[in-house]
């Protein structure tokens, strides 16, 4: 009972906590009135197509540069992120518990949906062919960061992944800034 009533009290204090201002908005904190709009359409159309173009290069690419090409189409901290959340409790240099992760990061990105042990985009180890079959923008939030509802398929191992991905401009390139992982 005491346990219960611990838990109930830590999850109340975490939901009144005062957040931090971010100048990018976790894709799953976007609020409903960020819904599409007309006036960004032509820059949401060229986030999509480098989307789509980004993640089946990737997929590509040599295995040995994987980890480059990564780092080549995410932001800098969620690079470090999922890099992190792949190698939780891992026996590998710089491995962070599940806890250490959730308390590194949750001031950034909901570790809800970070996909923990698994790789970036998809949760299988091993693939065929990746394919983006559908890429449909979700929303707009700020100037220049758009949501992507994304479904990724590989028909030669029959896997389906259900992502939604937020894309920010920097500069004048696109950059992967988030992965909310359904599954």
């Amino acid at each position: 009972m005491k346990k219960i009533i611990i838990t109930s009290l830590l999850l109340m204090m975490m939901c009144c906590k005062e957040e931090k201002k971010e100048t990018i908005v976790p894709v799953t904190d976007i609020p409903k009135e960020k819904v599409v709009s007309e006036g960004k359409s032509n820059e949401s159309e060229e986030a999509k197509k480098w989307l789509v173009a980004s993640i089946e290069k990737f997929f590509k690419t040599d295995l040995s540069t994987m980890d480059k090409a990564m780092q080549d189409i995410t932001t800098k901290d969620y690079y470090e992120y999922k890099t992190d959340a792949t190698n939780v409790d891992m026996d590998v240099d710089g491995s962070l518990t599940l806890k250490e992760f959730q308390d590194k990061w949750k001031d950034k990105f909901n570790t809800k949906y970070a996909g923990i042990n698994t790789g970036f985009l998809i949760s299988a180890q091993d693939w065929v062919h990746i394919e983006v079959s559908k890429c449909e923008l979700a929303a707009i939030s700020g100037d220049d960061a758009f949501v992507f509802d994304v479904e990724l398929r590989d028909e030669g191992v029959k896997a389906f992944f259900d992502r939604k991905i937020g894309v920010v401009k920097k500069g004048n390139k696109f950059l992967i800034a988030d992965v909310i992982e359904k599954e």
